[in-house]
């Protein structure tokens, strides 16, 4: 259980940073590539920050080792964490309940596409 917003996020990035990173080696194994650093998006600047920061202070004493993993993904550059705005994170359509307007506005920058009713009769 996390004790922060701060630290729910940086659990997630945690585990979507081991994601990464495992498809990083398949695709560099698979096609003998050297890969750029694979880009998270975060909401929360202090996850953010915290990952950046490889110093353990009283902030983040309480946090389990295993997800500071990602700090040591960042510093070798597999993996960069970068802040969205909320209002800009398009992953809440899939997570949060919208209103119509936002709903919209994530779904087009999402590249999906509106079925008309008189389509689907055909």
């Amino acid at each position: 259980m996390a004790l922060s917003t701060a630290e729910a996020e940086y659990v997630a990035a945690c585990s979507a940073s081991c994601e990464a990173v495992w498809l990083r080696k398949l695709l560099s194994d698979i096609f003998d590539l050297q890969l750029d650093a694979t880009c998270i998006h975060c909401d929360n600047q202090s996850c953010v920050k915290l990952s950046e920061n490889p110093v353990f202070h009283d902030k983040s004493k309480h946090i389990e080792i295993k997800y500071h993993y990602i700090r040591d993904m960042v510093q070798r550059g597999a993996v960069k964490l970068l802040y969205v705005a909320t209002e800009e994170q398009i992953a809440d359509v899939l997570t949060k309940p919208l209103a119509r307007l936002k709903f919209e506005y994530f779904r087009e920058r999402l590249g999906v596409l509106q079925i008309e009713a008189s389509s689907q009769r055909q």
